[in-house]
């Protein structure tokens, strides 16, 4: 049997279909259609309306009714298109995975236990791991300095984001680098529009200036994956990939640092 919607799933099903029509491949709404849209289901008053476009930005599925107009190898998105503005359109999808048989690189435990003891959560353990252990340092090749975490600000044309962390980078030129990065627990899966919300922050506030986006992933057994990621031709592609490993000192392999030389 078909699962019951939920309120959001209901609200969000009405005003795509209030707009779809075949063929269509971006579209926008306003907030205001969901107050309306609540209303003409019956339902009481949401008090945090944008929390329905941002739960399927990044938390939850769209209905079944909406996935199945998606063309193949394409997906719906939500994106923001200013304030109080949302737009859906179909982008080609992007199962941004961690490979099977890459190289781990095993790096020495720097994370204080204490951290380790009171981490709140996949996301806020991998940033405070990542941050600890310099892993975008070592990944990027960079010098690399956190600016700030949980940054919220507006981009023009998309509206209120949130980026998980924010590093300013200086390569051995001297040149800067702007270094956005989301953090995802292992089941969860790396956002597109967080992606693409983090370019265009860069490119708007840091204009000039590289952007070096990266997305860091909890694997099986603490396994740490990082990805380089870019928006070219209408998809986000993986620049580099690395898998990370961190183990007490005693325990590195002194063969396989060798052989990290290579």
């Amino acid at each position: 049997m078909p699962r019951e919607l939920n309120r959001y799933q209901k609200l969000i099903r009405k005003v795509f279909f209030d707009r779809y029509k075949q063929g269509l491949k971006e579209f926008e709404f306003v907030r205001e259609e969901l107050e309306d849209a609540a209303a003409a289901l019956g339902f009481a008053r949401v008090k945090n309306i944008g929390d329905v476009p941002y739960s399927f930005r990044y938390r939850n599925k769209l209905p079944d009714d909406i996935l199945a107009t998606q063309p193949d190898g394409r997906e719906w998105i939500i994106l923001g298109a200013g304030k109080g503005r949302y737009r859906f359109k179909l982008f080609k999808r992007a199962n941004i995975l961690p490979r099977e048989g890459l190289v781990v690189t095993d790096i020495p435990d720097a994370t204080p236990e204490l951290i380790r003891y009171h981490a709140m959560g996949d996301e806020q353990a991998l940033l405070a791991i990542v941050r600890y252990n310099r892993l975008i340092d070592t990944f990027l090749g960079l010098t690399t300095y956190s600016l700030q975490n949980h940054l919220r600000t507006t981009v023009e044309g998309i509206g209120q984001i949130e980026i998980d962390e924010l590093y300013i980078g200086l390569d051995k030129h001297g040149c800067h680098h702007i270094v956005p990065v989301q953090a995802k627990g292992g089941k969860d899966r790396i956002g597109v529009v967080q992606v693409m919300q983090d370019i265009g922050f860069v490119e708007q506030k840091f204009p000039g200036m590289r952007c070096r986006a990266i997305a860091a992933q909890f694997m099986k057994d603490g396994e740490i994956a990082l990805f380089e990621l870019t928006l070219r031709d209408d998809e986000i592609r993986v620049v580099d990939e690395r898998h990370y490993r961190l183990v007490p000192a005693d325990r590195l392999d002194k063969d396989a640092i060798r052989d990290y030389r290579y």
